[in-house]
């Protein structure tokens, strides 16, 4: 985990509200690892005072420097809007646990909706093999991001939106269901909003598939220590509350423990 004071070598803005941040950062471009993310301080000053959690996008360890996708959706992310090529940003990181690959497995399908692409984009990027299977969900096509950088990496790209704009009318799951019977995945890896990956981890469930799945959750401190951002893991009836920050954000599929109905047991 470092410290560092990033100089922006790129930023830009890729829809109405989600960006795209560069910044050169070579020690945690050299010990990112896919599913980790960065506390960022978003201000010049201490206001606001918490830093945000986002997701690595990307790295280019050659070159020291490391890529974040995020949304501007508050006081936080909007002054991080502000900041122009050449500024500097703190960054904290990398933090939490990062996705986990056999390499027995010779097909594997990456499950993203909205900006949970940004932690599967950097995933694609690392693992290598040959059948790699992406699913990418939206509300609208103007949602869909990164079209073009993701059908150089991967041997399938299947997009789905909310109201039919792009690919597939309905949701991301829903596509991934559709997909199953022509499909026979080693494992499947997602990341998205809570509703999207609780439907998602019942299918896999149902259908006897591993899974992986890197959870969204507030947090404060992004190092396990303010305990804001707890989650129940387990199986069946026994589970334990595990910090998303630090205990995650990737977590096994059958573990996660979202209501009786998706249990394990």
């Amino acid at each position: 985990m470092h410290l560092y004071d990033g100089r922006i070598i790129d930023h830009k803005r890729l829809n109405a509200d989600c960006y795209r941040l560069t910044v050169a950062a070579p020690p945690i471009a050299q010990a990112a690892r896919p599913g980790q993310f960065l506390h960022v301080r978003c201000g010049a000053t201490y206001d606001p005072l918490l830093r945000r959690p986002i997701s690595i996008n990307t790295v280019n360890r050659k070159n020291g420097s490391v890529t974040m996708l995020y949304r501007v959706i508050g006081r936080g992310t909007a002054l991080l809007a502000q900041k122009k090529v050449g500024e500097q940003v703190n960054v904290l990181g990398p933090l939490g646990q990062p996705f986990t690959f056999d390499p027995s497995y010779r097909k594997v399908a990456l499950v993203a909706g909205g900006l949970g692409l940004a932690p599967l984009y950097f995933l694609l990027q690392e693992l290598n093999i040959d059948d790699l299977v992406f699913f990418q969900g939206a509300r609208s096509a103007s949602e869909i991001l990164l079209t073009h950088n993701i059908k150089q990496l991967a041997k399938e790209l299947y997009l789905a939106t909310d109201d039919g704009s792009a690919g597939f009318k309905g949701t991301v799951v829903e596509l991934f269901v559709n997909q199953l019977a022509f499909q026979n995945f080693d494992i499947v890896y997602a990341a998205g909003p809570q509703p999207m990956l609780r439907a998602l981890c019942l299918e896999l469930k149902r259908n006897h598939i591993k899974g992986q799945v890197s959870l969204e959750e507030r947090m404060g401190c992004g190092v396990g220590a303010c305990l804001c951002c707890n989650v129940k893991i387990g199986r069946g009836n026994s589970w334990v509350y595990k910090r998303v920050c630090a205990d995650g954000p990737v977590f096994d599929a059958e573990e996660v423990y979202w209501d009786d109905s998706a249990n394990n047991g």
